[in-house]
């Protein structure tokens, strides 16, 4: 939107792509709380959470991996160990271990690991 019409035109070409989803997340919403009671949605909504779990798990998997071998594409049965990101795997560990002995707000331990990893990065 920016490069045919300026600011004016981000700024319809942001809300041309946000309000679709916006206005189908009310509509939803809207009759969840109308409807939440009935047994048809309860076992509409139980049957989701395996599938949202795993999606989720499949994005931190992309991630995970992603940020452990430098973006290269990996294989699952071709891991190369050589091409391991020492550094991003010492702070998943810890990150993971600080936050499964302690159990901090994430929120600080994601904080930390990016301070520790921006230092590591830009000194190493």
């Amino acid at each position: 939107g920016m490069r045919v019409s300026g600011t004016f035109g981000a700024i319809v070409a942001t809300v041309g792509c946000i309000f679709p989803s916006c206005v189908i997340v009310l509509l939803i919403a809207y009759f969840y709380y109308k409807y939440q009671n009935l047994w048809v949605i309860q076992g509409a909504l139980k049957g989701l959470r395996p599938a949202v779990v795993s999606l989720i798990a499949s994005a931190g998997l992309s991630i995970l991996v992603l940020a452990l071998f430098n973006g290269s594409a990996v294989s699952w049965f071709g891991i190369n160990l050589s091409e391991i990101d020492v550094v991003a795997a010492i702070l998943f560990v810890t990150g993971f271990i600080i936050l499964r002995k302690f159990k901090p707000n994430p929120v600080y331990v994601m904080l930390g690991c990016g301070a520790v990893g921006l230092i590591c990065y830009q000194f190493i």
